[in-house]
């Protein structure tokens, strides 16, 4: 497998130093590891199909169980976090950056990200109400974005119909 870049500095576009933080844990950065997080910081709401498919551009050799047995342990370890936006796999971003909360749109599939403050009130109230902690980085709200006609909103979509943004 060759190398991925720059192996001496392993640091996302914020600074963070993924070998550091993984070392300061026990762990190595192996190439596999450091392959799925440049992934996941390259890509974004990245499904591990499509970190799979980033990966394999560098390391053709790796399968998708290494994906997801890499996902799972830097979720453990905080350095990623997922989030569900649909019925299919989760997507995945880098946990530093993942303080917001998802708004799919039903019709067309956008994803808006909200800052998790403005559910503020609400979260708020389940805490004060039922003692809930919630954690709105994980969560999508479904709805119809701004752009999908007005017209469609009685009409359930048809499969695969969408429009650009």
């Amino acid at each position: 497998m060759s190398e991925p870049r720059d192996a001496t500095v392993v640091s996302t576009a914020n600074g963070t130093d993924w070998k550091a933080d993984l070392r300061e844990r026990g762990y190595r950065l192996t190439p596999q590891r450091q392959l799925v997080l440049e992934a996941v910081d390259t890509l974004e709401h990245a499904t591990p199909d499509s970190i799979l498919t980033e990966v394999r551009k560098t390391a053709s050799s790796v399968n998708i169980s290494t994906v997801y047995r890499t996902l799972e342990l830097l979720e453990e370890l905080g350095l990623v976090s997922h989030a569900h936006l649909g019925h299919g796999a989760p997507t995945y971003h880098l946990a530093d950056r993942h303080h917001h909360m998802h708004l799919v749109c039903r019709d067309c599939g956008s994803v808006i990200e909200a800052d998790v403050s403005v559910a503020g009130p609400f979260v708020d109230l389940l805490k004060d109400r039922f003692g809930f902690e919630t954690d709105m980085r994980h969560f999508a709200l479904f709805g119809r974005c701004v752009r999908c006609p007005e017209t469609d909103r009685r009409t359930p979509p048809a499969p695969g119909a969408s429009h650009p943004h």
